[in-house]
């Protein structure tokens, strides 16, 4: 397994439970398919820096994971269709 580096934004129109879950739902994506999550960092309501999808705000999202190649791939399939994520990214980590 290698570590990797994952970000997401939420909608920022869902309310508190409604993030909480989103944030869930992902941890269980990596923790589901052999992986662990090490770190996750909510880093709260922030500006955009362009407009996504008519929205100028998002919840961030930072996470550490030490995760297979199936669970990478699985996150991506979930985040591209989930419609409540508007932007994700998942970079290999550099240690």
């Amino acid at each position: 397994m290698k570590k990797y580096e994952v970000m997401y934004i939420i909608r920022a129109n869902l309310d508190q439970e409604a993030i909480k879950a989103e944030v869930a739902n992902v941890s269980n994506i990596f923790t589901t398919n052999d992986s662990k999550v090490l770190e996750c960092k909510e880093w709260g309501l922030r500006e955009l820096a362009y407009e996504i999808e008519h929205a100028r705000k998002g919840y961030y999202v930072w996470m550490l994971v030490d995760a297979t190649p199936k669970a990478i791939s699985e996150f991506n399939r979930i985040a591209g269709y989930n419609e409540n994520i508007i932007r994700h990214i998942v970079v290999v980590d550099g240690e």
